[in-house]
């Protein structure tokens, strides 16, 4: 049958994940970086999921496809929650468990505590988001570290980007706060000269992405930022200023 779909542009997206959580049909994932739609009789063509799309990636159409199943979907949603309840994972692809193999040789090196320690960057405290007071002193004139809290255990040398910056951490898929009011406040009461936001690869951590970028966009101020995206492995997939 001829109806009203959901069309992903892959060039435009980013693999945030967002259309993936605002899907309630579970009709959209995430297939190797990018939004797929998987299923064309998941789709019930209303477009929740349109507006959380940062990039403008998503769009209607009008094309030959399968009938919305909406037995089929409900069907589906009952064998996911019975999943995540056996597994206790949430249904995040960042929760899947994985054993990240690492050299020998490099594991002995890093253990060895007879070596001189390497200096904290940490300028101040606290670091969680919803801890810091919005008007602190350390944030006039400052270079911001907006970070998702597994990235300091994926990323050896995760002080390198701490360096000469105030840092702060969270999880948008574990938290129940609104980054982006909190950061809105800091950026509009202080004086900040730029933001590095770093990320992990899976899904769920575009939510501090797309906090960073309300909070600039509530500011009213222009302030360069950079996006770091850093994988399960701790390699840096992605450097963009």
């Amino acid at each position: 049958m001829v109806r009203q779909i959901i069309k992903i542009d892959e060039e435009l997206c980013n693999g945030c994940g967002l259309c993936v959580t605002a899907c309630h049909e579970d009709a959209i994932g995430i297939v190797e970086g990018k939004a797929k739609l998987l299923r064309d009789d998941y789709c019930d063509g209303l477009g929740n999921c349109l507006p959380v799309c940062p990039t403008g990636a998503l769009s209607f159409e009008v094309r030959e496809a399968l009938a919305f199943n909406e037995e089929e979907v409900k069907k589906n949603m009952e064998r996911k929650k019975l999943e995540e309840a056996n597994s206790k994972t949430m249904g995040c692809p960042g929760s899947r468990m994985m054993n990240l193999q690492k050299d020998k040789v490099q594991e002995e090196v890093s253990l060895d505590t007879s070596s001189t320690p390497m200096a904290s960057m940490l300028r101040q405290w606290p670091v969680q988001i919803q801890l810091v007071p919005a008007n602190a002193p350390y944030f006039d004139g400052a270079n911001l570290l907006v970070a998702a809290d597994c990235t300091a255990y994926a990323f050896a040398n995760f002080h390198s980007f701490m360096k000469d910056k105030i840092t702060l951490i969270g999880c948008p898929k574990l938290d129940e706060a609104d980054y982006g009011e909190k950061l809105t406040q800091i950026i509009k009461n202080n004086n900040i000269n730029s933001i590095t936001v770093i990320r992990m690869e899976v899904p769920c951590c575009g939510g501090m992405v797309e906090a960073v970028k309300t909070a600039i966009l509530n500011s009213g101020k222009l302030i360069p930022w950079r996006r770091v995206t850093l994988s399960t492995e701790g390699t840096i997939l992605e450097d963009t200023k």
